[in-house]
């Protein structure tokens, strides 16, 4: 089984392996039904999704139905006003046919006018924390991609009492000394404030060549065994981590059967350089405009 550990100061354990139901969005509902069981079988006892994961929230509804007590549920809107982020999570609601999420969380907040507008006295964040006291979601939390994020993700936390944030960590990103520098300052913040650090992107590869297909999600994941095993690896390695798997559905029986056998080691940096250099592991970020996906 998964190991679990406490999500920050919400007050429930979550499996070390958290399902990101991105996979779901293009999914048919048989398809669905078919996958999510495998995540009771596995120990996963945390669900992220958001609302513009395609039909991901309708798709978890039937589940949901016999599930909901065994799972950490959590989605996300994009909205940065208040009134707008207020209908979007009562539309995640009905949408899952729920009563409440554990964690709604401000999605991709890294572009500084957004976040000027979402932390306005009208602004999403204020109605997210009213929508909390109110029942309707526990938890507030906070998500982005890019090399930006982390130092973004400070100065979110700097003027609100998130309770988690989400961001792109691999060894391969934190070969870049800046974003490693600003991930560690993080990571000792969110341990000295309680709060959960959710990670993506641990089995991407590089972005998609032109011209090829982009059927399952918009970059290209690591294919080979050894190679997968050694990236899931190093984020679980570090404790103060989740790791949320790919919206590439395929890879869940194997990223599941990789974080049940882990015993905790690090893998080894020579191996991890291997992989780099003879698999073509690139970052998927460049600083600016790839920022948005």
């Amino acid at each position: 089984m998964l190991s679990t550990a406490p999500f920050g100061s919400t007050g429930h354990r979550s499996s070390r392996l958290i399902f990101g139901a991105a996979a779901l969005g293009g999914m048919s509902q048989d398809r669905a039904d078919g996958l999510l069981p495998t995540l009771v079988a596995g120990g996963v006892n945390h669900i992220d999704t958001a609302a513009s994961y395609g039909d991901s929230e309708l798709r978890l509804a039937p589940f949901l139905q016999q599930h909901r007590t065994d799972f950490f549920l959590a989605t996300k809107t994009g909205d940065r006003s208040g009134a707008a982020a207020r209908a979007s999570l009562e539309r995640s609601l009905e949408r899952m046919q729920v009563d409440q999420v554990d964690l709604i969380q401000l999605h991709n907040l890294v572009e500084n006018d957004e976040w000027e507008r979402a932390f306005a006295s009208d602004g999403a964040v204020a109605a997210l924390f009213a929508a909390r006291d109110e029942g309707l979601c526990r938890h507030v939390g906070v998500t982005g991609h890019g090399l930006r994020i982390a130092r973004m993700h400070i100065r979110s936390l700097g003027e609100a009492d998130f309770a988690s944030v989400l961001l792109p960590y691999s060894h391969v990103l934190v070969e870049d000394e800046a974003y490693a520098a600003d991930v560690g300052e993080l990571l000792e913040l969110c341990g000295e404030r309680g709060v959960a650090v959710q990670t993506i992107k641990s089995v991407a590869r590089r972005r998609w060549p032109d011209g090829d297909m982009r059927k399952f999600s918009w970059y290209e994941p690591i294919d080979d065994d050894e190679v997968m095993r050694r990236a899931i690896e190093f984020v679980l390695a570090n404790p103060l981590v989740f790791l949320n798997t790919s919206s590439d559905a395929r890879l869940l029986p194997r990223t599941l059967e990789i974080a049940e056998g882990f015993d905790g080691s690090v893998p080894d940096p020579s191996l991890l350089e291997g992989d780099r250099l003879a698999h073509g592991i690139t970052p998927l970020f460049d600083g600016g405009a790839l920022e948005v996906i």
